[in-house]
């Protein structure tokens, strides 16, 4: 495909600011006034009731230290957070077990056993329902995960670029709820293909063209022990089945081939997310709730 070199790049203005809350004054947001204005108050009272135990030069000594502590929490930030959220999940961290199991708490008396070992504690999974047509209820929410290929945008001419920005624009513009997208990269298995180079390539009508297949298996071979490929996943979750068949149609609009994930391949695709390193299975998994009945192996 040709690009004509003339046409200017487009351009989308995009808020640096979108995610951030809004300010309510002085420049702060809900949340800093809350910090600070309830720190503040809470100091007011405490000086009111005992300010008369202590000099005022004591006070102000002992006020400045956690004036600047509440500033810092209420202004701070640190990897992206909020100061004080990062806190806050850095203690729900120390506060949550290190290990964690499928299943539910059991009643079990750790009193008798010498030294109390740490028991794992249930691992509650946000999705608590897979249809066999692929809803995903989490929070008690109707979703619907969609399978997205990617288009090149840099190999098409100006306007080209500028329909697709539009495009995309007009996608979520049409989004009447909460949607994700997940973009990951696994570890892609070549062995299924060099094992099928293989044995199709008997069939090949000439003794050059075999020799070529079983060349390019055995190349794909050790690219797979030599190498680590990746293959590339494009998710998005919208939220309701007539929003899912809206975006699915605004992104095959834009030449990208989406497709809503049926039961089996949600189940798939939340087992990849929670264990990336261990390859698929090998054929469809499993709903949950549906009873499995035969093993393939």
């Amino acid at each position: 495909m040709s690009t004509n070199s003339s046409d200017p790049p487009p351009r989308a203005a995009v808020p640096a600011n979108v995610a951030e809350a809004d300010r309510i004054a002085f420049g702060l947001t809900f949340r800093q006034l809350a910090i600070l204005g309830g720190v503040g108050f809470a100091g007011f009272g405490l000086y009111r009731t005992y300010g008369d135990l202590l000099p005022p030069l004591v006070w102000l000594i002992l006020g400045l230290p956690v004036a600047a502590v509440t500033v810092v929490i209420a202004l701070g930030r640190r990897d992206g957070l909020p100061l004080d959220v990062w806190l806050k999940h850095g203690f729900m961290l120390t506060r949550t077990p290190r290990t964690l199991a499928p299943g539910q708490p059991r009643a079990t008396s750790v009193a008798a056993v010498a030294g109390k070992p740490v028991l794992p504690a249930p691992l509650r999974s946000p999705a608590t329902a897979i249809s066999p047509t692929g809803v995903l209820t989490s929070e008690g929410v109707n979703r619907v995960v969609i399978a997205c290929g990617t288009t090149n945008i840099h190999l098409r001419t100006g306007d080209e670029q500028a329909g697709l920005l539009d495009g995309f624009g007009r996608f979520l513009n049409s989004l009447t709820g909460p949607a994700q997208l997940v973009v990951s990269a696994h570890r892609h298995d070549l062995g299924p293909y060099a094992q099928a180079i293989a044995d199709n390539a008997p069939r090949l009508p000439h003794p050059a063209l075999q020799a070529a297949a079983d060349d390019y298996a055995t190349f794909l071979l050790e690219l797979d022990s030599s190498r680590d490929p990746l293959r590339r996943q494009v998710l998005a979750v919208v939220s309701g089945e007539q929003a899912a068949d809206t975006a699915t149609r605004a992104l095959s609009g834009l030449g990208v081939e989406a497709v809503a994930l049926d039961g089996p391949s949600v189940t798939a695709a939340l087992a990849a997310a929670v264990d990336p390193f261990t390859p698929p299975a090998p054929g469809p998994r499993a709903v949950p709730g549906t009873p499995i009945t035969l093993r393939r192996t």
